[in-house]
């Protein structure tokens, strides 16, 4: 029987990622891992909180805090990072009437306040999380099986393993929706959505080919990606946890 002093509008689901190397000298060593919780509320709006670590030195340690719309579109976030143990900055950005906004402070840059205009709906925002990356994939037009979409995308670093900043840059991402199947990960089998960065525009070094598999069920949960090129890791979601 439900108390009437009682009101939960919400559900929650919790996941761990785990990060492996696929270097022929490191074949499937444990690099790092992602804790997250993602709240869905009865409008369609959704919070994620991760955790990740990435254990190759330098470190890396992230605390990433982002809500988005029904569509996506992001709200606000807040990012806090750590490398080799070391504070290196901690933001908070909030996107509406077609400015994002964003203050910081960072070890190398000090203080900074941004305020960077678009046009339109907010495109995605991506703080490194790697379940932030499976929202990202939400951008993409699953009626165009094959074809390249490029799309603005904010990031809070254009470092590829976000250990810069935090601040507000942008990049254009290049997909390719390859299709749906069925995968087996280690938190069981699903139904996804399979999805290639083939490129992204903006960042200091081109990204390598980068694939992702998410569930199919809207949440966009990651359950997979492997990244070729130099750096050959294999992200996979091994437990996941729905409640109420």
């Amino acid at each position: 029987m439900t108390k009437e002093y009682h009101q939960r509008d919400h559900t929650t689901r919790t996941g761990r990622l785990l990060y492996t190397s696929k270097k022929a000298d490191r074949m499937d060593e444990e690099r790092g891992r992602e804790r997250w919780t993602m709240t869905r509320h009865a409008d369609g709006r959704r919070s994620l909180m991760s955790h990740g670590e990435i254990d190759d030195r330098p470190s890396v340690l992230r605390f990433v805090h982002y809500t988005a719309k029904a569509d996506f579109s992001p709200i606000d976030a807040f990012v806090r990072i750590t490398v080799g143990d070391e504070f290196r900055g901690s933001g908070w950005f909030r996107f509406a009437d077609g400015v994002a906004e964003c203050e910081t402070v960072t070890a190398l840059e000090g203080r900074m306040s941004q305020r960077v205009p678009y046009s339109g709906a907010c495109p995605g925002f991506g703080g490194h999380a790697i379940q932030n990356d499976g929202w990202v994939c939400a951008g993409v037009d699953l009626t165009k099986p094959g074809e390249k979409q490029t799309f603005v995308q904010l990031v809070s670093s254009t470092d590829h393993r976000g250990a810069t900043g935090p601040y507000i840059s942008e990049a254009k991402p290049t997909v390719v929706y390859v299709g749906d199947e069925e995968i087996t990960v280690g938190a069981g089998t699903f139904q996804a959505h399979h999805f290639q960065f083939v490129s992204v525009e903006g960042l200091p070094k081109q990204h390598p080919i980068y694939n992702v598999w998410t569930t199919t069920d809207g949440d966009y949960v990651f359950l997979k990606g492997q990244v070729d090129g130099y750096m050959q890791t294999h992200y996979e979601l091994v437990e996941l946890t729905d409640s109420l």
